[in-house]
């Protein structure tokens, strides 16, 4: 496994004393990787608002400013969600998807982040912690690809 997928970046600054805490609390009385990582998926996806969806002014890129301010974008979001899982040496990674945007407008396009994980015994699993809301429920269920 190449170690580019735990390490810490500018924005993956998962050495920050608030995102260190939040990873205890979620990693407590787990016993695997896929428990912590479901965790940590859960807690992205439902505590941390979509800008967007939340009409929100703040936006946030350090996974530190997403918790601290409690908000961002997919991309943000993805960010934090990675911070999380690398700090529990779970290796995590970004991926994109071209949307049609065309809720706001036609032929509008924008660009989604979300995150692989690696759990060892399913191999990459990706997963969007972009928030649910009508039309979008995402769900925590490695075993569904298999």
């Amino acid at each position: 496994m190449n170690n580019k997928f735990l390490q810490e970046s500018e924005i993956i600054d998962f050495t920050n004393k608030n995102i260190q805490k939040l990873v205890k609390k979620l990693s407590i009385n787990c016993e695997t990787d896929e428990e912590i990582a479901k965790n940590c998926f859960l807690f992205v996806r439902d505590e941390i608002h979509h800008t967007g969806d939340y009409k929100d002014n703040t936006t946030t890129l350090k996974a530190s400013d997403v918790l601290k301010y409690g908000t961002g974008w997919c991309y943000a979001k993805s960010h934090l969600l990675a911070a999380l899982l690398r700090a529990n040496g779970i290796p995590a990674e970004f991926c994109y998807q071209r949307l049609d945007c065309g809720e706001y407008k036609e032929d509008v396009y924008c660009l989604h982040g979300l995150n692989a994980i690696y759990l060892k015994e399913f191999g990459w699993y990706r997963v969007d912690a972009r928030g649910n809301k009508n039309g979008v429920d995402a769900q925590f269920n490695p075993q569904m690809i298999l």
